[in-house]
């Protein structure tokens, strides 16, 4: 059952201008999604209609793990984050969630399932991705970088550590050997890998899917290392536009191998390595330091 236990006691009202309406809906009869919960899904979020209630249309967002409900004005100007109660003090979110869980979502099914972490290990950096956007870039390896800094990563590893990106394709053989030469490295403090899960077939998009949305991401890829079939398991309906973004960053740069890191190295340049490294513990030593 999804926890409760990190909501307050209130409805809490962190109002935003919503721009246009993108015109999706995750079920037939679902009302379009606000702007904002169309960038959450591109980003991962699953996203999931709870009703009407009050004339308020909302919504619960899973991601990494965390659970997020949003009630919509019904002129569609306002989003609501927050939790909504009756008169008499019931919470009406409660039930709503309750309603929900009893469709037998497979995605839920999973997501509720799943241990909590303490913190984040997907990084959205949506400010980031704005100081990106307003920096003069000076190279097509400047550019690369910036579009791969703002995908949908997932980091292993301690926040500290030099860091590198990786695209991974969850079946990929290549990936799985690279990951698991780096894992005492990751465990050790001593290097951060970035993860970018990405996927070629349809099993594996959904479990890239997967790996954006739980808790512990770094915990489930290691034990589906380890031959856990149970970790990620290929789940029906689970949102894919997480996966998609990453995959466009790619295909823009005409990319097509996993697994693909790119760093930057001591010297400031970008550096690109296609398959496992070679020679892994000269491009571990050639990691920018950490700012």
């Amino acid at each position: 059952m999804i926890s409760f236990s990190r909501l307050c006691l209130g409805f809490l009202t962190l109002v935003v201008m919503s721009s246009p309406v993108v015109a999706q809906t995750m079920a037939v009869n679902d009302p379009p999604l606000p702007a904002p919960l169309e960038t959450m899904a591109k980003e991962g979020a699953q996203l999931r209609y709870m009703g009407r209630e009050a004339g308020l249309d909302s919504w619960i967002a899973i991601q990494n793990g965390q659970e997020q409900y949003f009630y919509v004005t019904p002129d569609r100007e306002y989003v609501l984050l927050g939790l909504l109660f009756d008169k008499t003090g019931k919470m009406i979110t409660l039930q709503q969630v309750s309603a929900l869980q009893q469709q037998s979502d497979a995605v839920l099914d999973v997501l509720k399932a799943a241990p909590k972490a303490d913190t984040p290990s997907v990084t959205q950096n949506l400010e980031g991705q704005n100081q990106i956007a307003n920096k003069v870039l000076k190279s097509p390896s400047e550019q690369l970088f910036a579009d791969v800094e703002s995908a949908n990563w997932i980091r292993l590893g301690e926040e500290t550590a030099p860091h590198f990106y990786m695209f991974i394709d969850p079946q990929c053989p290549y990936c799985h050997e690279f990951m698991k030469a780096l894992r005492s490295d990751i465990d050790g403090g001593k290097v951060q890998v970035r993860m970018i899960p990405v996927g070629f077939k349809d099993d594996t998009r959904a479990q890239a899917a997967l790996l954006l949305a739980i808790p512990s991401p770094q915990e489930r890829w290691f034990r589906h290392l380890d031959g856990d079939t149970e970790a990620l398991p290929v789940t029906p309906g689970i949102n894919e536009q997480g996966v998609e973004r990453n995959m466009s960053v790619m295909q823009s740069w005409k990319l097509n191998v996993t697994p693909l890191s790119l760093y930057r190295a001591k010297d400031g340049s970008v550096k690109i390595v296609q398959g496992r490294a070679k020679d892994m513990k000269a491009m571990l030593s050639d990691l920018h330091p950490v700012n």
